[in-house]
């Protein structure tokens, strides 16, 4: 079973005037590391991924190799409807090094078949680089295309060299129970409330939007699979309303630096009143070590 640990959903900052602040960024990055996270996912859900221009996303590649992260470590969320798109993305981040994709279904039609999807992905791995490796990402709550387990197993077998593992961020723990009790496809627990469940099982690891705050303790709770009370209800009060509002709300108290609470269309800041009642839930949960 593969043992990926923890990789930082990495929020992404904008200045005040919309570019991506990769300065920010990369010191981000470097300190989330140095406080033991495993590795770094760009680009995904919490990285306000879908939200990001192809053309954007080298100057983001390029800051962490100058900040001396090894792209082996490092995972490209892919988020696009084509296979054509699919692959661009991927084709511009191998040229940077980077090798291993976490890959959103196709979103916009709805209800596609268990044999569309399994010909779409077929169609990435096609025509993706031949170095590329795949972690399907689960995520019915945000795509509306849900990853059947028979599917996910199908892919694993179909293209085992391709797809390692699979993100289940789905929240439902009867899936991700009956994923990792099948064995045949490494599983990536996303909420950070069931990953002390999944680990006797054999979770190979996270990548989770908490671990920009607390990349130390989600670290601990991996290594020794157990529960983190208080981070379970930090989270509890993040998921209670749009999570990465909340998380770049929390982010930006917890760092001091109210850059971090910028988003980009079509997100927005949290309301006055849901912004005071999520940091006073919060403020009394421990800093990371």
């Amino acid at each position: 079973m593969a043992d990926i640990g923890i990789s930082v959903a990495l929020l992404t900052p904008f200045t005040a005037a919309g570019p991506i602040d990769t300065a920010l960024m990369a010191r981000h990055a470097t300190e989330v590391m140095a406080a033991g996270a495993r590795g770094l996912t760009l680009f995904g859900t919490t990285g306000e991924g879908a939200s990001i221009a192809l053309s954007e996303r080298p100057a983001v590649f390029r800051a962490m190799s100058n900040a001396g992260i090894p792209a082996e470590q490092i995972f490209a969320g892919i988020c696009a409807t084509s296979p054509g798109d699919a692959v661009a993305q991927i084709d511009q981040a191998a040229a940077y090094g980077i090798n291993t994709f976490l890959l959103l279904p196709p979103f916009y039609f709805p209800t596609p078949s268990d044999a569309g999807l399994r010909e779409w992905h077929a169609h990435v791995f096609a025509q993706a680089d031949p170095r590329a490796k795949f972690i399907l990402y689960h995520i019915p709550q945000l795509t509306n295309v849900p990853l059947s387990f028979d599917l996910v197993i199908g892919l694993r077998t179909a293209h085992p060299d391709r797809v390692i593992a699979i993100k289940d961020s789905s929240g439902d723990w009867d899936n991700t129970e009956r994923l990792l009790k099948h064995g045949n496809v490494p599983v990536l627990v996303g909420d950070e409330r069931l990953l002390h469940r999944a680990i006797p099982l054999g979770a190979a690891g996270s990548i989770c939007g908490m671990s920009n705050l607390y990349p130390a303790r989600l670290n601990t709770l991996f290594a020794t699979g157990q529960e983190d009370a208080a981070l379970s209800r930090e989270v509890n009060a993040v998921v209670a309303g749009p999570v990465v509002p909340a998380l770049k709300t929390l982010m930006a108290a917890h760092s001091g630096n109210a850059a971090w609470g910028n988003l980009r269309a079509p997100l927005s800041p949290l309301p006055d009143r849901a912004r005071a009642t999520l940091l006073s839930r919060c403020k009394t949960t421990q800093t990371d070590d």
